[in-house]
């Protein structure tokens, strides 16, 4: 009997995290990803140029493609890091922009750069099925506890690379944070600024939020 209400007590706890499905993604979705990556890409180099994909929100796009395509819990993982709170920033900022006429924080501007075609900057909208997909996918694969060094490992060349495009860009916020819109010293120093905020501020309470609700991979079934 003791042990029956011991069982009773364990089954009743509240579930910390969601444990992974083991037959990892479908491979409908592999597919759809693999012809999406190769479309998206191809029409964001010949509008944009190469140097627009050291964007973090491009940067998320082609690595969460190829961890679907390649079904890797660790880049699913690591760009959930990257693009939840980021994507959210952007979903704001480009709602703020239509219902209020202005940006919150900036990064949107082109959604509205008649200079463009309508459908090339519609593609933008990825901003929003992304973070739904990362959080799906990490609902079968499970979320992998490496996912904050990699994307902190990532992140770092990606924001001193950002330094090499015109500072008019301002890529990254490589030359100019977005809230008060200066640089934080020297370019050594401002870019350890931002790199350290990404990392403390956006991607440590995401890998900390992730962590609870996903439990880590598991081992495939045959």
């Amino acid at each position: 009997m003791r042990a029956l209400i011991r069982s009773l007590a364990i089954s009743a706890k509240p579930m910390t995290s969601l444990p992974p499905k083991q037959d990892g993604l479908p491979q409908w979705i592999r597919w759809v990803a693999l012809v999406w990556l190769a479309f998206w890409f191809a029409t964001y180099w010949r509008t944009w140029g190469p140097a627009n994909f050291l964007h973090f929100c491009d940067i998320a796009e082609a690595l969460a493609c190829v961890g679907f395509v390649t079904d890797s819990a660790l880049l699913i993982s690591s760009q959930a890091v990257a693009s939840l709170l980021v994507d959210l920033a952007w979903a704001l900022d480009a709602g703020s922009k239509l219902v209020a006429g202005r940006h919150l924080i900036g990064g949107t501007e082109y959604m509205w750069d008649t200079r463009y075609p309508l459908w090339i900057r519609l593609l933008s909208l990825f901003h929003l099925a992304l973070p739904v997909l990362l959080l799906w996918a990490l609902r079968r694969v499970g979320y992998d506890r490496r996912a904050l060094a990699l994307q902190s490992a990532i992140a770092l060349p990606a924001f001193i690379a950002s330094r090499f495009v015109s500072q008019a860009e301002n890529m990254n916020y490589a030359f100019a944070d977005p809230f008060f819109h200066r640089a934080w010293g020297p370019a050594p120093v401002h870019i350890a600024v931002i790199f350290l905020f990404m990392v403390l501020i956006v991607y440590l309470p995401t890998h900390v939020l992730l962590k609870r609700l996903f439990q880590p991979p598991q081992a495939r079934t045959s």
